[in-house]
């Protein structure tokens, strides 16, 4: 692996970062391979439990995919858009929560990375947009599928066919992102929402995205039906017994994944 994505591990999270900051974390096909090896790594490892992902330097979490590399093969027919599909997260059942702390430019393929985090922390300088039908192309990493899943109808739509760029405020306004900060403090606020989340049981939150998202695709009242079946699962755990358990003793619970 070259270094074009870093991977690190602390403890039950683990650290992705884009590093291209001299092509504003845009990647050529090689750097959507690695995203997509190390989504699989973090995945497979039982001791990660949350990812936190972002961009190198203070300008880019990611611009994307290479205009000089990546958009002259997509064209050419040399690449096919699905060979990305990995490394966007299409079909890979990934269900360890993942945040994106956003540190500048979010746009294209970066934004569409975006897309397939659960929660989002920006700083103040980030941007975000879909600007593909400016360049006569459409953002078909994800984008028609999930903007209009999570946003109100008439801003994805917005943000599609425009193609201009989002403020920081304005993508909170509008639910893109959970909270914008100071650059300063952007790893330190997304540290805390690991942490926040790693105190709690590793099944219990990983069911959790597996259901939202698997239930979104069926009408309401078998949502209801399902649901249960989701609840069943984690109550036979060991963590579904520690978590009471350590709430009538009065301490932490201690919870193993199991």
């Amino acid at each position: 692996m070259s270094d074009r994505i870093l991977y690190s591990k602390s403890g039950h999270i683990a650290y992705i970062t884009i590093n291209r900051p001299t092509a504003l974390n845009a990647l050529d096909p090689q750097g959507w391979q690695e995203l997509a090896d190390v989504f699989k790594e973090a995945k497979g490892d039982k001791d990660v439990w949350v990812v936190i992902i972002t961009g190198a330097g203070e300008k880019s979490f990611c611009a994307g995919a290479d205009l000089k590399e990546t958009i002259p093969q997509l064209t050419a027919g040399t690449l096919n858009i699905t060979d990305l599909d990995d490394a966007l997260l299409k079909h890979m059942q990934m269900w360890k929560p993942i945040i994106a702390a956003v540190n500048g430019y979010c746009l294209a393929g970066g934004m569409e990375l975006l897309e397939a985090t659960d929660i989002r922390i920006a700083a103040e300088n980030a941007q975000f947009g879909l600007p593909e039908p400016r360049w006569g192309i459409i953002p078909a990493g994800g984008s028609l599928v999930r903007l209009v899943r999570q946003l109100p109808y008439v801003h994805a739509m917005e943000i599609l066919l425009t193609g201009r760029q989002l403020t920081a405020q304005e993508a909170l306004r509008i639910g893109i992102v959970n909270r914008v900060v100071p650059q300063s403090s952007l790893m330190e606020v997304a540290q805390e929402y690991a942490n926040m989340i790693c105190s709690n049981g590793p099944t219990a939150v990983q069911t959790i995205k597996e259901s939202v998202i698997r239930l979104l695709s069926v009408p309401y009242d078998m949502g209801f039906n399902l649901e249960p079946l989701y609840a069943e699962r984690v109550f036979r755990t060991q963590d579904a017994k520690e978590g009471p358990k350590a709430f009538a003793e009065k301490r932490k619970p201690n919870f193993q994944g199991q």
